[in-house]
């Protein structure tokens, strides 16, 4: 089954499917019926960043140095975190100014630069190249693998003609169908929906050839992952193969290279592409920010048990990047295999598709039309003769780049390993980073500051990396890499100025951003912006702000004629129509426009809409040369763009404070119902508690009034009987001047004016003294009242005469609350840590948890129900609880219930600090000098 001719015809099946596919997709958009307006689709076409260097240069990496594959792919999902924050304020401004690339978004950033623009431009072609050339390498000898197993693959082009080579007929596939579904349209901005499609469908693909030899290599050629971890484990060196001693570069390497994948993904040409220019919702970052870092998960999970199976039985073809093709093949598969080169094919085409178109807009705009526009024949052409021009130039571009490729491959590609070619051309993308991420939040990078720093920064990495691949060539002196140039030893490639021992790619990415950076930052802080420069830096740095979206930058003049005339020429009819269209909200407009209507001024927004027009296909440098030629006056100035900002940012900051001043007054408004409800609770208590005194206070005065109207109206009363009434009225007479005294100390104490005498004294003795008042009482009361000092003295600081009658009060209550048929009462003293406790326990019911905080409310009673039926209501105010825990607290101690551990019903419990140590007193008398 795995001839080449069938492997040719699968292969190029699936590549007429992704023709099927594209075509779909452009004719539902032309519908009205978008395929990548699902934020699905898009996280999807951002998978283009696993090209073949994932699928097969993964497993070689982790072969070779164990897990430090993985940085490769925490970087960009540490960036996708960042998506709602940085790449969405990139798409913003895309959309506004229609950019083409990211060539064209760092020129128009720094004065829509001409210069600027080509030298990003020529600087991609160069580091995208080996990048190119690493995918086409990819399927050469995926192809060799899979035609000639078990006999070793010689994919080098030594005795054979190009046109003997596959890759070199691959290439020229490719770039039939980039030219048919990449540049169907003059304007670069507009969304490529076929080929979104198509790359959409090429990320599942190879997903699901990677995971299907994945799962056959764990679960058919083992028996599942422990037997593999196993295996692996008993071989001491694959097990230190596998460890993080392994990674090139230690520490440093891992933060090195998590920079180095984290920068790239936003300066590769083909993820700013997918990014950026195809975004069709800012929404779709949000699911886009999930998906994608879960897509990297599911295909690198099998990366290391690939990679160790295939060290475990003997290297297989003695290749890792090849061990997604051999494990199968070693087993006799056929299917697999060839799914697993499909896969691979979708990996590597992939990319080359997105990343041509991305580089070809880049030469066409960047490079060729400045070129151009120099020209005064260009500008004596018929309408619509130039669109067809730019769009030959773009696929005249799009293949050379893909046989300039070709050529890297040939010629060089053997050198390096997969992973090694994609590094490569990673630290040499990362050289875009600094002009792009710090122009986007700092307004006063330059463009001579942008310009020296990529330069420099260019010029280290093509040193410490590029050049040296040309050594390992052979097509430099090797000394260049183990002497230095001229013998000079701190210039070496691999060392300069001495740094030794880092990994190579870390070591260039320092060097080169050192230089970028510095010199971006140095030369911008000394250079003064043009005003272009510094509306762009504003509307840049400022682009989240909502007020800039409707804002036109343009108050020059000119006539709806040569605008007209100025857009057919370059971008044809049809195009120049839907401008105006939409700018005069008209469905149609003439083909011949009628004198007056030549010669009626344009409006600022249909000249902000040209330009928008222009710079979708030509760029937005090239754009602003052309609509300076037709318009008679200055863009915007920074001083109207600051105006604006200044006035949205006012508006912002008076939003800010009405939002503060409004959540100030609902929190006020909460304070203030707050406090009303708290009013109408002191109110109610208030009200309550009057209730609850005139009560207390009428039942002995009720009493008193009676049986003195009883002893004034009864004049013939016995002796005794008079006695026994004049008794009565004398209890309840103390029981008033009891309550009224308990009154105003419960209101002393919540006004602060109870005052006590605090002072040294002894818990223990003063509960006995307190114990011997009320014996009598209890005894009366058939009371049995027991005394345990287990800390004896208990020294504290109290007022003694107050405790006194708070540990009386404790007794008498619980001489109340007691058992009916055997009453019973404990008083513990004894010492808890630095405090001293007193405890008084009954063997009554007990205390319910909810009510043994209200006991300490003034005026609540417990009512119990067998008191009520045996002795009826209990004596006393219900004031005497309140009362002592005030007296406690004011000694700083504290009063609360628990459940009796030895009597079994409630034991309230007093706690007092423990009075401090006396100072010895000195014996010494003071000497006199």
């Amino acid at each position: 089954m795995r001839t080449d001719p069938v492997i040719l015809s699968v292969a190029f099946g699936y590549l007429a499917l992704l023709f099927v596919v594209a075509a779909w997709g452009d004719r539902r958009a032309e519908q009205g019926r978008s395929l990548i307006g699902s934020p699905t689709v898009y996280a999807l076409s951002i998978a283009v960043y696993c090209t073949a260097w994932t699928f097969y240069g993964s497993v070689g990496r982790a072969a070779e140095h164990g897990p430090s594959f993985l940085l490769i792919y925490l970087g960009p999902t540490l960036a996708m975190l960042m998506a709602p924050l940085l790449i969405r304020k990139m798409v913003r401004i895309a959309a506004r100014q229609r950019i083409t690339s990211i060539a064209d978004f760092i020129s128009a950033r720094y004065g829509k630069s001409s210069s600027l623009g080509a030298l990003v431009a020529l600087f991609a072609l160069v580091t995208i190249t080996p990048y190119i050339a690493l995918q086409l390498k990819a399927i050469t000898v995926s192809h060799a693998v899979l035609v000639n197993y078990p006999v070793s693959a010689d994919t080098s082009l030594i005795d054979e003609a190009f046109w003997m080579d596959k890759s070199f007929w691959v290439a020229l596939v490719l770039a039939v169908f980039i030219i048919l579904f990449g540049t169907r349209h003059l304007d670069a901005s507009e969304r490529h929906e076929g080929m979104v499609a198509a790359i959409a469908l090429e990320s599942l693909v190879k997903l699901i050839a990677f995971l299907a030899v994945g799962i056959f290599v764990v679960f058919v050629m083992f028996e599942g992952p422990g037997e593999l971890f196993g295996q692996v484990a008993a071989t001491p060196e694959l097990a230190q193969a596998m460890s993080l001693e392994s990674v090139p570069g230690g520490a440093t390497g891992w933060v090195g290279m998590l920079l180095l994948a984290f920068l790239a993904f936003f300066t590769l040409p083909r993820q700013f592409q997918v990014l950026v220019v195809e975004n069709v919702d800012e929404q779709h970052l949000k699911r886009a920010s999930w998906l994608f870092p879960l897509y990297l998960l599911a295909i690198n999970l099998f990366v290391i048990p690939i990679a160790m199976a295939g060290l475990l039985l003997g290297g297989l073809s003695g290749d890792p990047d090849s061990f997604v093709l051999t494990l199968p093949l070693s087993t006799g598969s056929e299917g697999l295999p060839l799914l697993v080169f499909i896969g691979g094919l979708s990996a590597a085409t992939g990319m080359v598709i997105v990343e041509t178109i991305a580089l070809s807009t880049m030469v066409s705009n960047q490079l060729i039309m400045p070129l151009l526009l120099r020209s005064k024949r260009l500008h004596l052409g018929t309408k619509g003769e130039l669109a067809g021009w730019l769009l030959g130039i773009r696929r005249v571009a799009i293949v050379l780049i893909l046989l300039l490729g070709y050529l890297y491959h040939a010629l060089i590609g053997d050198a390096y390993s997969l992973v090694t070619i994609g590094l490569v051309s990673f630290a040499g993308v990362a050289q875009f980073a600094p002009a792009l991420l710090i122009g986007l939040y700092w307004r006063g990078a330059t463009h001579q500051g942008a310009t020296l720093g990529l330069i420099a920064g260019f010029m280290v990495w093509a040193y410490t990396l590029l050049i040296p691949g040309f050594v390992q060539s052979g097509w430099l002196d090797a000394g260049l890499i183990n002497q230095g140039p001229w013998g000079i030893g701190w210039l070496r490639p691999y060392a300069l100025f001495g740094l030794e021992g880092w990994d190579i790619y870390t070591h260039s990415l320092l060097w080169s951003l050192l230089a970028n950076v510095g010199l971006l930052a140095g030369v911008s802080l000394f250079t003064r912006q043009t005003p272009l420069e510094q509306t762009q830096a504003a509307l840049f740095t400022e682009a989240m702000n909502p007020n800039l979206q409707a804002t036109s930058l343009w108050h020059g003049k000119t006539t709806q004629g040569e605008l007209r005339e100025l857009l057919s020429r370059y971008l044809g009819i049809p195009a120049t129509r839907r401008v105006f269209a939409v700018s005069t909200h008209q469905a149609t407009t003439s083909l011949s426009p009628t004198l007056d209507d030549n010669e009626q001024p344009a409006s600022t927004e249909l000249i902000t809409r040209a330009e928008q027009a222009l710079a979708g296909s030509l760029g937005s440098a090239s754009a602003r040369v052309l609509i300076n030629s037709v318009v008679r006056g200055e863009a915007l100035d920074l001083e109207s763009i600051l105006s604006i900002l200044d006035t949205t940012s006012q508006t912002l900051e008076y939003n800010r404070r009405l939002e503060q001043k409004s959540q100030e007054l609902a929190r006020i408004g909460e304070e203030l119902r707050g406090a009303n409800e708290r009013l109408r609770e002191l109110d109610r208590l208030k009200d309550e508690f009057v209730a609850m005194v005139s009560h207390e206070l009428r039942t002995p005065l009720t009493s008193i009034r009676a049986f003195a109207e009883i002893l004034r109206d009864g004049e013939n009363l016995p002796d005794e009987k008079r006695r026994h009434f004049l008794g009565v009225i004398v209890h309840e007479s103390q029981r008033l001047s009891r309550l009224i005294e308990e009154i105003l100390d419960l209101a002393r104490l919540e006004s602060g004016r109870l005052t006590l005498n605090p002072q040294p004294l002894d818990l223990a003795h003063l509960a006995r003294h307190s114990v011997d008042a009320i014996a009598r009482l209890q005894e009366n009361r058939g009371v049995r009242l027991r005394m345990q000092l287990e800390a004896e003295p208990a020294p504290i600081i109290g007022d003694p005469d107050r405790l006194e009658q708070v540990i009386i009060n404790l007794l008498d209550n619980a001489g109340k609350f007691a058992d009916d048929t055997a009453p019973e009462v404990l008083l513990r003293v004894y010492r808890h840590k630095k405090h001293y406790r007193l405890s008084v326990e009954d063997n009554g019911p007990g205390i319910s948890e909810d009510e043994r905080e209200r006991v300490f409310e003034k005026f609540h009673q417990i009512q119990q129900h067998e008191e009520e039926k045996t002795r009826g209501r209990p004596k006393g105010s219900g004031l005497g609880l309140p009362i002592s825990r005030g007296i406690v607290a004011q000694l700083g101690g504290r009063l609360w219930v628990e459940d009796g551990a030895s009597l079994g019903g409630a034991s309230l419990i007093m706690e007092l600090p423990e009075a401090p140590p006396k100072e010895p007193a000195s014996s010494e008398k003071p000497t006199v000098t």
